[in-house]
């Protein structure tokens, strides 16, 4: 059967390929090779397949190569583009990094002047509760003194009625004149002393109303202190409760939690208070108090603003190189999450702590090399990792712009930079919220 099968294609194919003999000649022997035409078909097939495959495989290595020109063109297209922009952004950020330091210094400016005024408050409030005990003391004086007048008046009218009954009486009666002397005396005298009543008693009405219009203008420089402590206030306190806001946090809870921490008795935030003397309190003393309050709370929202990482935690120029979110892993190409920001700048860049807090830890932690991380108020901990020097120890303090560390290339990495982390209660964000948070604060 597979006999006549390839007997049958012989002579299908036979009209294109006929059979061929190829001699081989010795010189005692002479022998041939007989070529079928299947055999021909087959080696036909075989070398066409060759070919083709030669050619296509060329084609491939070419495009594949003129490709690779092309993207390399273009990867170097991109990375002049990406450095374009990140010398943009790096002159964005330090013209942020100008802005904020003006900021910074109005703010400080701004907590100068409510101290300040403060104080001016409070001499005022001693000054004007002087007057008004000046006032009472003059006024008392002055009714004993008008009392003295009228008691004066009541003998001067009896006198002169006792003048005149002796007048009415015979001249034996009177005898040698002299009751008439000694009455005159008497009348002098409590003359001298109505007008000296008189004169006291008008120099108490003009000093009390010197005294009037001192306090006068003692309150209306009371109103202006008033309202520029007030304004100061809302100043100060409206860019630390935005900053707070944009970041996530709610301010009423940081503050309702750095009270508890701070509730002892005679400690830095007990407020101060304007005592009434168990009296109905006064517009001035309401509003005083109220001041005072308000400084209260400006007190507590730096105390809270000094214990979360509101600041970079690096100073020199540097370079963003790698965001918060997903991205192609430098080092095995797939995605994978960054849970920091990157900055990239030269070894021994000094790197500052972003908050005030502890360090909870100090060392080398597998892919982040050497790294510190210290533990802030309100469940927030703040990571700095491939170091190439640690400069603070587990359990020691630090506060915002203390140095930590210097920048390396420690750890699992492809160059000189810091990673920073933001996390809170273990589950990180993004840290640029908290940067661009305080931008225009700190």
């Amino acid at each position: 059967m597979q006999k006549r099968l390839a007997v049958k294609i012989n002579r299908a194919v036979e009209p294109w390929f006929p059979e061929r003999r190829v001699f081989l000649k010795s010189d005692t022997d002479t022998r041939f090779i007989r070529l079928r035409p299947v055999t021909q078909l087959a080696a036909y097939t075989v070398g066409g397949v060759v070919v083709c495959w030669a050619i296509l495989a060329t084609a491939i290595v070419v495009m594949d190569s003129i490709g690779s020109g092309s993207y390399r063109e273009q990867a170097k297209r991109d990375l002049e583009t990406y450095r374009a922009r990140l010398d943009v952004i790096s002159g964005q950020r330090d013209a942020r990094a100008e802005e904020a330091l003006a900021a910074q210094e109005r703010f400080n400016a701004a907590l100068g002047q409510i101290s300040a005024m403060q104080s001016e408050l409070l001499a005022s409030e001693t000054r004007r509760i002087e007057l008004e005990t000046g006032i009472e003391v003059i006024q008392s004086t002055l009714r004993d003194t008008m009392k003295a007048r009228e008691s004066a008046r009541d003998q001067l009218a009896a006198l002169e009625e006792e003048m005149a009954d002796d007048q009415r009486a015979p001249a034996a009666a009177r005898g040698d004149g002299a009751p008439t002397e000694i009455l005159a005396e008497a009348l002098q005298r409590t003359a001298r002393e109505r007008d000296q009543i008189r004169s006291d008693a008008a120099q108490a009405l003009t000093r009390a109303d010197d005294l009037e219009r001192e306090l006068d203008l003692l309150q209306d420089r009371n109103d202006q202190i008033f309202r520029q402590l007030e304004e100061a206030m809302t100043i100060s306190v409206e860019p630390l409760d935005k900053m707070f806001r944009a970041a996530g946090l709610p301010p009423e809870r940081l503050i309702e939690q750095v009270r508890r921490g701070y509730s002892g008795q005679g400690g830095p935030l007990t407020p101060l208070s304007f005592s009434t003397r168990g009296e109905e309190p006064s517009p001035d003393e309401i509003r005083a108090n109220r001041a005072l309050r308000h400084m209260d709370t400006l007190n507590l929202y730096r105390i809270a603003a000094s214990k979360a990482p509101f600041a970079t935690p690096v100073k020199d120029a540097f370079r963003f190189t790698s965001g918060y979110g997903y991205r192609r892993d430098p080092k095995t190409g797939g995605r994978r999450m960054h849970k920091g920001v990157d900055f990239a700048a030269s070894t021994g860049t000094p790197i500052y702590s972003t908050g005030e807090g502890v360090v909870k830890e100090a060392g080398w932690s597998s892919g982040y090399g050497r790294m510190v991380v210290v533990q802030h108020d309100f469940g927030i901990e703040t990571r700095y990792a491939h170091l190439s020097k640690m400069r603070v120890k587990v359990g020691q303090r630090v506060s915002r712009g203390d140095r930590i560390g210097d920048m390396g290339a420690s750890g699992r990495v492809t160059g000189v930079h810091l990673h920073y982390e933001v996390r809170v209660n273990g589950s990180p964000v993004n840290p640029m919220t908290y940067i661009k948070a305080a931008k225009n604060v700190f």
